[in-house]
């Protein structure tokens, strides 16, 4: 649930980050950010996989979001938002914790 809700933020901080400088980077980081993990997948963790990669191409795509959303919150939205959103960011990191181990394994 706190990896779904930090990539949500991601797909809607980072176009609204980069909007003001280019609305062509704007969609491109949303098709980044949504195709990349949908396209390649590491199996054993998603049911359907259209590209296999190994488990650390996972965990990379993970903190790419992660990234996105906590430097995209911080350069579109108050302060207040953006320290709620880094917070998320890392609770997202210690309850992913394990899945990374089992990914690297």
């Amino acid at each position: 649930m706190l990896r779904f809700t930090t990539e949500l933020v991601a797909w809607i901080a980072t176009p609204w980050a980069l909007a003001s400088h280019s609305v062509t980077l704007a969609v491109l980081s949303v098709i980044a950010l949504i195709g990349l993990p949908t396209v390649f997948a590491t199996p054993g963790d998603k049911r359907q996989v259209i590209v296999a990669v190994p488990g650390i191409v996972t965990i990379l795509l993970v903190i790419l979001q992660l990234v996105a959303a906590v430097t995209a919150a911080w350069a579109a939205w108050a302060r207040p938002v953006a320290v709620v959103v880094t917070v998320l960011a890392a609770a997202t990191v210690v309850t992913e914790l394990p899945r990374w181990r089992r990914l690297l394994s």
